[in-house]
This record gives structure tokens, C-alpha cells and sequence, in this order.
């Protein structure tokens, strides 16, 4: 169970897919704000 583990979190969070172990948060002016700077990480990787 690592990062190649699609029904763990930690594989959930190294593929940026959603599920029942990661689910989404509710979409609030912060969680708008944050969404660029993760796309930038992901980006720089």
C-alpha cells in the first residue's frame, strides 16, 4: 500500500483522483484561492 495504491489516500493524492478515502472539499473563497497554487505544483513536477 504506497503511491501506486489507487484505493489508499496516498494514492489517491499521487494520481489526483477523488474517492471515498479522499473525499472533496466543500468549494468555499479559500478553497477558490488555493486551487491555482496546487495546479502550479503539479505543474512544476
Amino acid at each position: 500500500m504506497g503511491k501506486g495504491d489507487q484505493r489508499s489516500k496516498k494514492g489517491k493524492i499521487h494520481i489526483g483522483s477523488y474517492g471515498r478515502l479522499r473525499p472533496r472539499k466543500k468549494a468555499t473563497a479559500a478553497t477558490g484561492a488555493a486551487a491555482p497554487k496546487k495546479a502550479a505544483k503539479k505543474a512544476a513536477k
